[in-house]
C-alpha cells in the first residue's frame, strides 16, 4: 500500500433527502483519521473539501426525475479532476463523504489508470439504479450503474470515458436492500454478490476469502467503496438510510485486516456518515476504526 495518502472531502448531501450527510467529512476528521493514520507511519496530505455549489431549493431535472443532477455532476467533476491529479504523484486517495453520490467522481478519477479496475462495495444497498428504476430520483442511489455506463448522459460521461468498471469486476458485500430493478440488473449482469445471507451462513472469513480470491484473478486494482450503512444500526446509527441486520463492528473490522493483509486495496472511500443523527459522533469514530484496520492496525 502506497506510504502516502491523500485525503479529500466532499461534504455533498445533495444525493439524498435528509441533511447532515454534509457534516460528514468533519465528523470523520474530528474523529481522529490523521491522527490514526499518522500512527501507522503514513505520510497524510489532507486537501480539505471540495467546495459544494447547493440550490436554494431541491432542482428536479424534468427529463429524468433525477434530483439536483447538474450541482452533483458538477461536484463529481471536481472531484475526479483532484483524485486524477493525486494518483498521478503515486498518492493513495482516501475520500470522505457526504452521501454515495460523490462514488461516480471517485471512480472516474481512479479508473483510467487501471486496465481492470476491481470495485468492493461495502453497502446495504447496491446503488444501481438509474433514472428508470430510481423510486426516489436520489442519485445516491445510483453510483454503482452509473459507474458501469447505464445511466444519464451527464454522469456516465464524467472525465470523457466510460464505463469506469465492468460488471464481473464488482463484489457486493453485505447487501440486504435491494430495489427489483437493481434485483434484474446484477441477475442480467452475473455480479457477484455476497448479501447478508451468504455472510450469515459462510461467515466473514470466508466471504472475504473468496472476494479476494475472485479479484485478484481479474482486476489490477482494487477501489473500496464503504458505506456506513452496510454496518447495523446498532453499530452505525449515523447514517441516512438505515436498513436492520447487518454487519457488525468486529466482521467489518475483520473485512478490513484481511483487506489490508491482501495488499489489494489502490484506493477507498468512506460515506454516509450524518452526526445529525448519529450519537455522540458514534458513527464517525467506527469509520476511523474501520480505516485504521485497512491501513494496517493491528492489536500486536
Amino acid at each position: 500500500m502506497k506510504k502516502n495518502i491523500s485525503i479529500i472531502g466532499v461534504p455533498m448531501d445533495l444525493g439524498q433527502s435528509r441533511r447532515g450527510v454534509d457534516m460528514g467529512p468533519s465528523a470523520i476528521r474530528y474523529a481522529g483519521v490523521t491522527e490514526t493514520l499518522e500512527q501507522l507511519k503514513f505520510t497524510i496530505n489532507d486537501l480539505g473539501d471540495i467546495p459544494i455549489t447547493r440550490p436554494n431549493e431541491t432542482v428536479i431535472d424534468k427529463a429524468s426525475n433525477l434530483k439536483n443532477l447538474d450541482q452533483i455532476t458538477e461536484t463529481n467533476q471536481q472531484l475526479a479532476k483532484m483524485v486524477d491529479q493525486e494518483i498521478e504523484k503515486g498518492n493513495f486517495p482516501l475520500i470522505l463523504g457526504g452521501d454515495h453520490s460523490i462514488a461516480i467522481g471517485s471512480l472516474a478519477g481512479i479508473s483510467k489508470y487501471y486496465e481492470n479496475l476491481g470495485v468492493i462495495w461495502y453497502d446495504a444497498h447496491s446503488d444501481m439504479n438509474s433514472g428508470e428504476t430510481s423510486p426516489s430520483g436520489n442519485i445516491h442511489g445510483m453510483p454503482l450503474a452509473v459507474s458501469m455506463g447505464i445511466g444519464h448522459e451527464k454522469l456516465t460521461n464524467i472525465s470523457d470515458y466510460m464505463p469506469k468498471v465492468k460488471p464481473e469486476n464488482i463484489v457486493l458485500v453485505g447487501a440486504r436492500s435491494l430495489d427489483p430493478g437493481e434485483k434484474e440488473l446484477i441477475r442480467e449482469k452475473g455480479i457477484k454478490v455476497f448479501t447478508m445471507h451468504e455472510i450469515d451462513r459462510l461467515g466473514m472469513p470466508k466471504v472475504m476469502e473468496e472476494t479476494i480470491a475472485y479479484l485478484n484473478e481479474r482486476t489490477d486494482g482494487v477501489h473500496l467503496s464503504l458505506d456506513l450503512d452496510g454496518l447495523d444500526p446498532s453499530e452505525a446509527p449515523g447514517v441516512g438510510t438505515p436498513v436492520l441486520g447487518g454487519m457488525t463492528y468486529r466482521e467489518s473490522h475483520l473485512a478490513m485486516e484481511m483487506l489490508f493483509e491482501s495488499s489489494l486495496i489502490t484506493s477507498a472511500e468512506f460515506v454516509e456518515v450524518n452526526p445529525i443523527l448519529d450519537d455522540k459522533n458514534k458513527t464517525a469514530t467506527v469509520a476511523v476504526a474501520l480505516m485504521g484496520s485497512l491501513f494496517g492496525e493491528k492489536l500486536k
